[in-house]
C-alpha cells in the first residue's frame, strides 16, 4: 500500500530495524501512477496482478515475479480478490558491489519472470522471497543481516539470468560471451568511477578495446541503453546523495556530479526522476540553495 504520496512520488518508510519494507497485500484498491527511490519486487500469491511500468502493461499470474527498478513510473491494478507479496528496498546499498549497478541498468524499465519460460529461475527465486519474509518478521538475532544476505542472493540469481541471456550476445560461443560480459562489466565499472569527469564515448570504447562503432552497438546490446544514458544514470545516482545534504547547493551538486551546466543538470534530472532537483530536495525537507 502507498503510505506517503506527493504528486507522483511515493516516499517509502522502512521498518525501524530494516532498510526494506515487506508486506502481504490483499487490497482490491488500484494504485495511481507513482515512483519511488526504492526498488520493488511483486509476486502474486492468489489470483493475478497487473502493473503498468513506463507505459508498458504487464499481467502477472500467481508465482510470477516482477522487478521494478527505482525511479520508474508505474501504476498497479488489483483484481476483486487476491493476495501478493511486495518487497521494497533501497537498491543504492548494493551499487558499490561490482556488477550490481550494471545489473540494475539491464533490469530497466522492468523485468518479469514468466511461468514456463523462466521456470528454472523462478524455482530458485521464490524460496528466497519466502526466506526474506521469514527473517523480516522474525525476532531472531541478526535477522536483518540474514534478510540482506538472502536479498543479495536474489539479485545475484536474477542478474545472472539477465547477463547470460543469449540475446545480449547472439550467435556467440558461451566462452566468448563470458569474456564479453567481463569486458562490459569492466567498462561499466570505469564509467561509475569516472562519471564526474568529462568522459566520452571514445574513452569508454578505448577501455573496452573496441572501435567506437562496435562499442556503441555492443554497449546498447549488453545494457539495453546507450552509453550517454548509462553515464547520466550514474551521475544522477550521485546527485541524489548530494541533494539530501543540507549545506550543498543545487549548483554545487550539478558540478560535483559531473554535469557541465545547471541547465543540463536540471533537464537530465527531471527526465530520470520525474521531478526537479529543487523538488527532490524539498521532499527530504532540506533548505534549498540555488
Amino acid at each position: 500500500m502507498i503510505e506517503f504520496l506527493d504528486g507522483t512520488r511515493e516516499t517509502v518508510h522502512y521498518s525501524e530495524h530494516f532498510g526494506m519494507r515487506l508486506f502481504i497485500n490483499e487490497s482490491a484498491i488500484d494504485y495511481p501512477v507513482h515512483w519511488h527511490t526504492a526498488a520493488e519486487i511483486i509476486m502474486p500469491l492468489v489470483n493475478g496482478y497487473t502493473a503498468v511500468v513506463s507505459d508498458q502493461r504487464c499481467e502477472l499470474a500467481p508465482g510470477e515475479i516482477l522487478f521494478i527498478p527505482p525511479g520508474e513510473l508505474h501504476e498497479l491494478f488489483a483484481p476483486p480478490s487476491g493476495k501478493r507479496l511486495i518487497l521494497q528496498f533501497d537498491y543504492g546499498q548494493f551499487t558499490h558491489m561490482d556488477g550490481f549497478d550494471t545489473t540494475l541498468a539491464m533490469l530497466r524499465p522492468f523485468t518479469v519472470l514468466r511461468s514456463g519460460e523462466d521456470d528454472e529461475t523462478l524455482h530458485s527465486l521464490r524460496p528466497l522471497l519466502y526466506k526474506i519474509m521469514d527473517e523480516y518478521f522474525s525476532k531472531s538475532p541478526l535477522s536483518e543481516a540474514q534478510a540482506y544476505s538472502i536479498l543479495i542472493q536474489f539479485i545475484v540469481c536474477l542478474g545472472r539470468r539477465i547477463l547470460t541471456e543469449e540475446r545480449r550476445f547472439p550467435k556467440t560461443h558461451p566462452s566468448k560471451r563470458l569474456r564479453d560480459i567481463e569486458r562490459f562489466n569492466r567498462v561499466c565499472r570505469y564509467i561509475r568511477e569516472h562519471c564526474t569527469e568529462d568522459i566520452r564515448t571514445d574513452d569508454a570504447a578505448r577501455e573496452a578495446g573496441l572501435s567506437k562503432y562496435h562499442f556503441v552497438r555492443m554497449f546498447k546490446q549488453f545494457t539495453g541503453i546507450s552509453f550517454t544514458t548509462y553515464l547520466n544514470q550514474q551521475r544522477i545516482m550521485l546527485a541524489e546523495k548530494l541533494l539530501i545534504e543540507p549545506n550543498v547547493s543545487i549548483t554545487e551538486v550539478a558540478m560535483r556530479s559531473g554535469f557541465g551546466s545547471l541547465a543540463t543538470f536540471n533537464r537530465v534530472f527531471k527526465e530520470h526522476k520525474k521531478c526537479t532537483p529543487s523538488q527532490y530536495k524539498q521532499l527530504y525537507g532540506q533548505h534549498i540553495q540555488p
